[in-house]
């Protein structure tokens, strides 16, 4: 225990890691862990004026586009290029689960858990003035502060960001939206303008009116995710409320889902070691609550295991879905992805006998070309199914990157003492049509 006498760790800490099979020599690494930094696009000419001006030597991370890492202790907070929005914080096994996306130009995207915000900035900043990004998170402070930093990096003109539920959000790609006949005919009132802080009496009203029902609980399954920003070209503008939150089908999704989706899941952050550090300040009882405490790690997971299965129900065929925590725990990593493997609804089946009969009856039924019998055989689940499957994906720029495969092949783990990170998890899926 010598090698971390630095963090002085409570006995039921330990307990945890040694039950989770984790070691707690990781929590030494703290003093010999880089800070991260990513120079936004468009400043790599400034390099070495930023390097001058923090007095610095950013070093390069060669496995990370456009990652820099600074001594552990070194704060940015103060420097002119931190406030003038060149630089921003992000750690660079963070950076790994967005690039690990693989985002082309005019992807539409969707950050399902977006605070605090550092992932959502790389995402737009890699699609630069196409396609969109859509963030949702349901505590409404932290997504405002997920604002106020796309504003500060002048990131936000092709993103929206909703107050909402993960495991139920359900509005896909703004530009996908067809009109239907009724909407073609309804006279547009109340249209989305151009987005400002300072909104209508009316918008206000509304708005606070849904934070009522929220705080009641009395929210209805109907009640509208709060749109909190939107960017000049997300898509929004112009719209009435009934077009933005028009609804559309499960089988529509198939093709008007997103490109790519990111679910960088809300965990215990035993992953993170400067996260554990900071207990020393709260106080160890805090973390017994947030982390130790059994009944919340059983809802965690919980809640981890449906955000993915949302976050894979509105990805369109031949897209990818991340699935990322910053615990190290199985528990709420290699077991959540087994579990959506078998059960979630669109990776519902389970065997190769399974699919090899459902196409035998498919292939039967469409030589005897009955269609009504076609569709009601499509229907037959097999637990859980629907037209759709996951497949874990093989990372292809993982190769360069200093980490370590998880207990399922194909999932990646970062950690202090492999990497020289925070703590991270990383699972790639895409979804194939049957």
């Amino acid at each position: 225990m010598e090698e971390i006498s630095k963090l002085p760790l409570p006995d039921a800490f330990l307990e945890f890691l040694q039950e989770n099979g984790l070691d707690p020599s990781i929590y030494a690494a703290i003093d010999s862990t880089p800070r991260y930094i990513r120079l936004k696009a468009g400043n790599g000419a400034q390099l070495e004026e930023i390097e001058a001006e923090i007095k610095c030597k950013l070093e390069r991370v060669v496995w990370m586009q456009g990652f820099f890492s600074l001594p552990p202790d070194f704060k940015i907070a103060n420097s002119n290029a931190y406030k003038q929005g060149k630089i921003y914080g992000i750690d660079a096994a963070s950076g790994a689960a967005v690039s690990a996306l693989d985002i082309s130009i005019g992807d539409h995207v969707l950050d399902l858990c977006a605070a605090p915000g550092a992932k959502l900035c790389m995402i737009l900043d890699i699609l630069g003035d196409s396609g969109s990004v859509t963030g949702v998170d349901i505590a409404r402070h932290r997504l405002a502060a997920c604002r106020t930093l796309l504003q500060k990096y002048a990131l936000g003109d092709r993103c929206r960001l909703f107050v909402a539920d993960g495991t139920t959000f359900s509005l896909v790609p703004q530009r996908f939206h067809v009109d239907t006949g009724s909407c073609i005919l309804e006279e547009k009132v109340d249209t989305f303008r151009e987005w400002t802080s300072r909104r209508p009496w009316k918008e206000r009203k509304r708005a606070a009116k849904a934070r009522e029902s929220v705080a009641s609980g009395l929210i209805a399954n109907s009640e509208h995710p709060d749109l909190i920003y939107y960017g000049q070209h997300s898509g929004v503008i112009g719209l009435s409320r009934n077009e933005l939150y028009q609804s559309v089908c499960d089988s529509e999704v198939s093709s008007s889902g997103y490109d790519k989706v990111l679910v960088d899941a809300e965990c215990t952050h035993d992953g993170s070691v400067r996260h554990i550090q900071k207990f020393e300040n709260w106080g160890w009882t805090t973390l017994q609550r947030r982390v130790l405490d059994a009944e919340r790690t059983d809802n965690l997971t919980s809640l981890q295991l449906k955000l993915l299965t949302n976050g894979f129900r509105l990805l369109k065929v031949g897209g990818s879905l991340v699935y990322s925590t910053c615990s190290l725990t199985a528990a709420q990593n290699e077991d959540v992805v087994d579990q959506f493997l078998k059960q979630n609804a669109s990776a519902g089946i389970t065997s190769c006998f399974q699919f090899m009969l459902i196409v035998a009856w498919q292939l039967m039924l469409l030589l005897l070309k009955d269609k009504n019998l076609v569709k009601s055989i499509s229907g037959v689940k097999y637990g859980n199914t629907s037209s759709d499957l996951a497949e874990l994906q093989e990372i292809d720029a993982a190769k360069d990157w200093p980490c370590r495969s998880g207990r399922i092949p194909k999932t990646l783990r970062f950690d202090p003492s492999t990497s020289k990170t925070s703590g991270l998890f990383v699972a790639k899926f895409t979804k194939l049509a049957i």
